[in-house]
């Protein structure tokens, strides 16, 4: 009579099923999703946008719709999450030329819809992040395209634009720096000379980076507000916000500290158009400086922002320090450069 076989352990099979699928999909988050790749410093859904617009230049404008459409053809994700990135991107004024109404980085608002605005290469776009004889390929996620594994990015885009991103057990929050710091860097990284990089935002504001720790885990800024007296010590004005804060959370924070009787306001109102400008009218006999004090203790006038410069190098995630980024990405920027120039010697000419 033929043995009956042993029944497979289903409790040790569901395991490893459930540790296989969940590496699988940890490990896909990381790498597709969050976390930008040291190259040329964008995550997929970036650069699968810039690679749209460069297939669609033609020195015009294009309706955001229309390249979330063609983004679509690249990114196996939903039309919103390819509009909020193309938003974000045009909001940092570098690579993307935006037209129409995108939202204020200032008082939190947003866009308007994909089909109203419209966008369109910056130069400086394609004078950095784009030549074909240099790029790596890969097949598109139905096979029927190829687009790149990164774009010959020849800058440090990365610092200059800052990112954030949660994955699966790991997450990057990266500053925005000064561009002309930036080339200021690339040129000392490049004649071997020493050189410090700190952090510089759009929203201006006072920054303590005495703990920066060159953007590594563990590194902590605190950012203010700034905050002027005026009308005689009867009005405060905050002209300036903290990084990763808007006029409309300012303003609750204020409210709500005012509410627990943290301090004292008579009215508070936002005048915010092209810059911060938040007023604060003063009850009589309240302290001026006594408030600003007591607004960067118990409001949003204050906040504390900690660093974790994570990147893709290499199929796996490394934390390297913002000069570190800076090195690898000057040296690379020389390669393609070297590179470039080295096809155009080798091509025909009239």
């Amino acid at each position: 009579m033929t043995p009956i076989p042993d029944e497979p352990d289903q409790h040790a099979s569901l395991g490893s099923m459930y540790s296989d699928y969940f590496l699988d999909y940890a490990s896909y988050v990381i790498l597709e999703r969050a976390v930008p790749h040291l190259g040329d410093g964008l995550k997929p859904v970036q650069r699968r946008i810039l690679h749209a617009m460069y297939e669609m230049e033609d020195g015009r404008y294009n309706k955001v719709a229309n390249i979330v459409g063609d983004t679509m053809k690249y990114h196996p994700h939903g039309d919103n999450s390819i509009g909020d990135a193309i938003v974000q991107i045009g909001q940092k004024d570098l690579l993307i030329d935006p037209q129409g109404n995108w939202g204020n980085i200032l008082t939190g608002d947003p866009a308007a819809a994909s089909r109203y605005i419209e966008a369109r290469l910056t130069k400086f776009a394609l004078a950095i992040a784009f030549n074909p004889k240099t790029t790596e390929w890969t097949p598109s996620y139905d096979g029927r395209r190829k687009e790149p594994i990164t774009l010959p990015m020849k800058f440090p885009l990365l610092l200059a634009q800052g990112v954030e991103g949660i994955a699966v057990g790991l997450a990057c929050k990266i500053m925005p720096h000064n561009f002309l710091e930036i080339i200021d860097g690339c040129i000392a990284s490049l004649r071997n000379e020493p050189f410090t990089l700190l952090p510089d935002f759009p929203t201006a504001g006072i920054m303590d980076a005495s703990d920066y720790r060159d953007g590594v885990r563990g590194g902590k800024l605190r950012v203010r507000a700034r905050i002027e007296i005026d009308k005689g010590g009867k009005l405060l004005r905050i002209r300036d916000i903290p990084f990763g804060t808007t006029t409309t959370g300012v303003m609750d924070s204020i409210v709500t500290a005012a509410e627990k009787g943290k301090l004292k306001i008579a009215k508070i109102e936002d005048n915010t158009a092209a810059e911060a400008d938040i007023c604060i009218q003063l009850p009589a006999g309240a302290d001026a400086e006594k408030t600003r004090e007591a607004l960067y203790a118990f409001s949003d006038c204050e906040v504390s922002i900690s660093p974790n410069s994570g990147v893709i190098s290499e199929g796996k995630p490394h934390f390297l320090g913002v000069t570190e980024i800076l090195r690898r990405n000057a040296a690379q920027a020389r390669d393609l450069i070297g590179r470039e120039l080295e096809i155009k010697l080798g091509e025909p000419h009239d």
